[in-house]
Formats: structure tokens, sequence, C-alpha cells
């Protein structure tokens, strides 16, 4: 299966080292370019859909490959819904820097300020560290069955909470390493970040989302699903390749898995939307959103900063975002210093979107 940590690392690399052309592609060509290449993964069995929306300071364009479903065989739409996976991490991190700027906490708080007893070592774990994945807490997604990465059967459809997903996490406390120590990718972080804003707010985390990010900048097409398996129309169908090539239809699951660390779904318009917001200073102080993309090097290859990835591209500028991926779901949320923001949702098919390809849409957006 794929790792998340992987596809990341690998297209860190890539982009760090892809040599940029002698001329950058023209404004004009890059819709078409960007068209061709996404039409490509479909052609070549790589990918049952893909969406990608591209916006600028000026103008923008949406586009769509492949199918909404391989039983029908009905074009996928350009405005379809699909899971944002890892994505979702943003958001958490983006209302935790709010309830800082609203000095209800510090990043430097240790944990067991805020959330007694539910962290081991939590008074040696800060804010901070949790949202950087610097906290040294085992992912509990590494555990057998724990992985929505992963074709689950019926068991995609059971409820988790999150507290259990903590027990999980802690059951054998040698598999967590010394807090601050080094960076390291864990799920188990953001089901603590989202304990943590409800703890501070008193209200669900998903409801603090849509209170502080979706209702006021125009996010309609986002939402958190909890318990709900589905997705709203238009969606592509997601799909996981079996072994023997056979395709499962995969999109139908209880995400409660995810809860904070991976559970939305939403569009690219919204995406590019929020990055927008978030990139232009209306949601977050100066001084959050500086701390926000003061990033720690990782052996991943990128910088990641508080729920935020920094990627190096080919032409000396860098992207801001997060990828994500949940089974039948791949996402790709980035924008530039220069104001354009690019979204891109792939559906896997049976064989592996290669990170060249994801490298060589992203360089057409962004260079």
């Amino acid at each position: 299966m794929r790792s998340k940590i992987l596809i990341a690392g690998l297209l860190a690399a890539m982009l760090a080292h892809t040599p940029l052309p002698a001329s950058a592609t023209p404004p004009d060509k890059r819709e078409e370019t960007a068209k061709a290449l996404i039409a490509k993964l479909v052609k070549e069995d790589k990918a049952t859909a893909a969406i990608i929306r591209v916006d600028r300071a000026v103008g923008g364009w949406t586009h769509s490959a492949g199918v909404r479903d391989l039983a029908s065989g009905a074009p996928a739409s350009p405005n379809g819904h699909f899971r944002i996976g890892s994505v979702t991490k943003l958001l958490v991190a983006t209302v935790l820097l709010q309830l800082v700027d609203e000095k209800r906490l510090a990043l430097t708080d240790p944990i067991e300020r805020h959330l007694p007893g539910v962290v081991p070592q939590g008074t040696k774990i800060s804010v901070r560290q949790i949202l950087n994945h610097t906290s040294g807490l085992y992912d509990y997604m590494h555990e057998p069955g724990y992985s929505t990465n992963r074709w689950r059967g019926t068991a995609r459809f059971r409820h988790y909470d999150p507290h259990d997903l903590l027990k999980v996490a802690f059951a054998d406390p040698a598999k967590s390493t010394t807090p601050g120590a080094a960076w390291s990718y864990s799920n188990t972080n953001y089901v603590v970040a989202g304990l943590l804003v409800e703890k501070l707010t008193g209200r669900p985390y998903g409801q603090e989302i849509k209170r502080r990010i979706l209702r006021p900048y125009g996010l309609t097409q986002t939402m958190i699903p909890g318990d709900k398996p589905g997705l709203p129309t238009p969606h592509a169908r997601g799909y996981e390749a079996f072994p023997d090539g056979d395709l499962v239809d995969a999109t139908r699951m209880n995400p409660s898995l995810d809860w904070a660390a991976g559970e939305m779904v939403s569009t690219g318009r919204d995406l590019n939307r929020f990055l927008a917001a978030l990139a232009g200073g209306r949601i977050l102080s100066s001084s959050s959103l500086a701390a926000m993309r003061t990033v720690q090097a990782t052996d991943a290859g990128f910088g990641y900063g508080l729920g935020l990835q920094e990627y190096p591209l080919p032409c000396g500028a860098k992207a801001w975002g997060h990828s994500g991926e949940l089974i039948g779901y791949l996402t790709f949320a980035f924008t530039s210093d220069d104001g354009t923001r690019m979204t891109l949702s792939v559906n896997p098919s049976r064989k592996p979107v290669t990170t060249s390809e994801i490298v060589a849409i992203a360089t057409t957006a962004f260079c």
C-alpha cells in the first residue's frame, strides 16, 4: 500500500531536484498541459478519475478526467467532492492558532495543562510539538486494522471514538519516543489536537471548524462527516486495487477512524478559497501565520510547520499546503507566495500514480 509519508517525501525530493525547463510554460499553455497530464493518468489506468482546480490572483480554471463510476461510465464532474484525508490537519491547526491569537492557550503550553491525564508525558509535550509532529507519540494507524489507507471490508463502517484511538496509540509506551527528539508524522497528534479544540471551546471540533472557517469564508462545499459513510453529490467513486487487479468500490466508509486527523470532505473550489484566506492573512494574525510557516526539518525531504507542509519548487518558489490520502482518494492542496492555488484530487486505479506525474502537474500549475 502507499504511505502518506513516502508519497510526500518522494514528491518533495522530486520537486527539489526536477530541473526547470529553459523557458517556463507560458500561462496560456498551462491549462491545456495540465488537462493532458491528468487525462494521461486515466488513459494509462493509473486513475479512474482526477480533478484539478487552479486559481491565480487573476483568473483560474478547473478540469476533470475519467469517470464518475465504473458502472455507468459517466464523466467525472470538475466540481466534484472528495475525501481530503490529512488536509484536514491544516484546518484543525488553523483553529488552534486562532485560539492562540485569542490567548486561550500558548504554543509552549504543555498538553497536560489543558488535557490532564490524557497524554502520557503530557507535562513534557507542548502544543507546538503536537502540531509539528515532534511529540514522539506513536501513530495508532500503524496498528493492523487501524489505517484508512487499506481495505478493511465491513469493518470500514465501524464507529471509532477518539479516546479509543488514543488507547490504541498509548497501549505500549515503548512505541512512543522522547518528546522533541525528532520529527515523526503521527496521526495521533491530531486526535489530541481535536480534543484540545473541544476542551478549550466546549464544542465539537467540527463545529468549531464550521463556525470559524467554513461559514465565514464561504466554504459551503466542505463537510465534517462524522459517522456518515457517503459523499455529497457530485463525486467520483474511489476504488482500491486488489492484488489480482480487481477494483473494489471503497467510496463508502465511516471516517471516524481518522477523526480530526483526516475525516473531512471538500472540493477544489473550497480548498482554494481556504488557502487564499489563510495565506492572505485573513484568518490568523501575522505572528500565528509566521509560526505556522516556521518549519521543522523532516526525514521525508520537506519542511513541516504547524499543520503545514513546505515544498520547494523547481522554479525557485515554494508551495505551502498539505497532502492527504484515504483509500480511493489522493489529495494535494497548495498555494504559492504569488497567490496561485492548486488542488488536485486523484482516484487511483490499478497502476500506481508516480511521483514524477504529480510533480509534472504541480510544476505546470506553479512554475
